[in-house]
C-alpha cells in the first residue's frame, strides 16, 4: 500500500506538512492552523483502516485533507471510499483543492458541516477517525460506537497531548464494555477502540 503512493499525493502531503510546521512557528491563530497529524500517525491510521472489516469509513475533522489522504490509501487498497466532515469553510476549500490535485476525489466524499448532524445515517461503521474540536469528542464517541460493526475501529487523536481535557472520554472508552480500548503512544496519542462482538 505504501510502496505505490501516487506522487501527487506525496507532493501534496509535503506541501501540507510544510504549512503545518509554519503555522506552529508563526503564531497563526489556532482555528486557522492545519493542526494535522504527523506522518507516522498517518501511516498507522492507514494500516488500521486497511485491515478494518467491511463497512463505512468516516473521518470527523478533515482540515486540509492530510489525514484523509492517508485514509484514502486504505480506501483504495480495500476498494472502498471515505466520507469526511469539516465545519470550517476555509478548511473545506483547502481540502477540496487537496483532493483535486491528488486525484483522490473519486474515493473521498467531503461533507461541509457538523458530523453530529449526519452520523445517524451511518449504521455500519468499519472505521472512524476522530480529530476535531475536543468538545465534540464525547458526542461523536456515543454516536459512533453503537454503529460500529463487530471488529470496527474508532480512533481518536490527541489522547496524550490533550489528555486533561479528554479525560472523561478516555475514561468512558477504557471502561466501555462495548469495546476493547487502549491508548497508543504514537504522534499525539491515539485512542484506539475496537467493537466487541
Amino acid at each position: 500500500m505504501f510502496h505505490t503512493i501516487n506522487p501527487d499525493i506525496l507532493t501534496r502531503m509535503k506541501y501540507l506538512e510544510d504549512i503545518n510546521a509554519r503555522d506552529r512557528q508563526d503564531n497563526t491563530p489556532l482555528l486557522q492552523r492545519l493542526r494535522q497529524i504527523p506522518p507516522e500517525t498517518g501511516r498507522f491510521l492507514a494500516l488500521l483502516a486497511a485491515g478494518s472489516p467491511e463497512g463505512d469509513m468516516i473521518e470527523i475533522g478533515t482540515s486540509a485533507g492530510y489525514s484523509t489522504l492517508w485514509l484514502s490509501l486504505a480506501a483504495e487498497h480495500t476498494g472502498r471510499s471515505i466520507t469526511t466532515f469539516e465545519v470550517l469553510p476555509e478548511k473545506v476549500k483547502l481540502a477540496r483543492e487537496t483532493f483535486k490535485v491528488t486525484r483522490a476525489a473519486n474515493r473521498i466524499k467531503l461533507v461541509e458541516g457538523d458530523a453530529r448532524d449526519h452520523l445517524r445515517n451511518f449504521k455500519k461503521i468499519a472505521f472512524c477517525f476522530l480529530d476535531a474540536e475536543k468538545d465534540v469528542y464525547a458526542d461523536c464517541y456515543e454516536m459512533v460506537v453503537p454503529n460500529l460493526v463487530p471488529g470496527g475501529l474508532l480512533v481518536a487523536d490527541n489522547a496524550i497531548n490533550h489528555q486533561a481535557v479528554l479525560q472523561p472520554v478516555l475514561d468512558r472508552a477504557l471502561t466501555d464494555t462495548r469495546v476493547d480500548a487502549l491508548i497508543v503512544p504514537i504522534g499525539k496519542g491515539e485512542l484506539v477502540c475496537r467493537k466487541i462482538g
